[in-house]
């Protein structure tokens, strides 16, 4: 079945969104096709990864599919709902019964606002494509990793973004994707720190935060349209965080104090992940020292990191 190799990895860059706006419905009426359900707006990639390695393993005793799933070395199985899902969508690709095991290991801290689930979705449907010959077009592939997110309320935008690469806007929602790269000067780095998790679908399922960012996301859009730069989108970023009131909604006062104090520094940048209880400068070189200096003011509760926005997409790293 899968000819010269029993396993794959696949590295997908983690990826920051500034701002988004939920786009479920259409004249107030819930829409029904997860390809249609998505959000708009802005967000780049990072130059650190969530790798998926999956193996094939010995199946001859067995008469059915079977797969476990680990996050970070710890079995999630199907509750790692993302992940599981796809494995499900595709039993129906695969002829013969199969014993896999799905291994995602990320860079960044899952939850905080880094598009683990968005990256752990396409490492997971690129490899099984890969390995079990599915013979999927890269259409396919992304249109299955959206749907994921989407049912699982794990994200809305993030895959199409992970496809594009770099720093790129979502001009409309849903899948395809429908995208354009804004172009960045030399030399700009990333500077991001978590104090913790938010979970997507507890946003997501929050009637009042959701209308807000409905709102704030098409305004931020609409000011990020008329002038496509990295500063325009940092303060279009900061704008959303400022018209949803996220920070007092959320009681996120460490936040807060720590975006003002960056904001106050005479960089690029600074706004919130979204969505994560993580917070990302963006900076020329020569300000990294004092940037890092403002952040480490927060330790220990802070986990700091040191990134560029990576301009790749998702790349299969080795097949064994």
């Amino acid at each position: 079945m899968t000819d010269n190799f029993t396993s794959i990895i696949v590295d997908v860059p983690h990826r920051i969104s500034g701002f988004f706006e939920i786009v479920d419905q259409i004249n107030g009426i819930n829409i029904k096709d997860p390809e249609k359900i998505g959000s708009t707006g802005a967000g780049f990639n990072l130059n650190a990864f969530g790798r998926t390695k999956i193996i094939l393993e010995d199946n001859e005793s067995n008469q059915k599919n079977e797969c476990n799933i680990f996050i970070n070395g710890k079995e999630f199985n199907e509750k790692a709902e993302t992940t599981f899902y796809i494995f499900k969508y595709i039993e129906k690709y695969i002829k013969n019964p199969v014993r896999l095991s799905i291994f995602h290991n990320f860079d960044l801290p899952v939850g905080c606002g880094y598009g683990a689930s968005g990256s752990g979705a396409l490492g997971t449907i690129i490899g099984l494509n890969c390995l079990l010959k599915l013979r999927l077009t890269k259409k396919d592939m992304g249109r299955i990793a959206h749907i994921s997110e989407v049912i699982n309320r794990t994200g809305l935008g993030t895959v199409c973004g992970q496809l594009c690469g770099g720093l790129c806007i979502l001009k409309e929602p849903g899948y395809p994707c429908k995208t354009e790269r804004i172009t960045l000067p030399k030399g700009l780095k990333v500077i991001c720190g978590s104090f913790g998790m938010i979970h997507t679908k507890s946003i997501l399922n929050s009637e009042t935060l959701s209308n807000k960012i409905k709102e704030a996301g098409r305004n931020a859009l609409k000011k990020l349209l008329g002038d496509k730069s990295i500063y325009t989108f940092m303060k279009s970023s900061m704008d959303f965080v400022k018209d949803t009131d996220i920070l007092n909604i959320l009681n996120l006062t460490k936040i807060s104090e720590l975006l003002n104090h960056l904001n106050k520094s005479d960089i690029i940048g600074a706004s919130m992940n979204q969505l994560g209880r993580s917070v990302f400068a963006i900076c020329k070189i020569k300000d990294i020292k004092k940037t890092i200096d403002i952040f480490e003011t927060y330790k220990p509760e802070i986990k700091i990191f040191n990134l560029k926005i990576e301009e790749n997409k998702p790349i299969i790293l080795e097949n064994l």
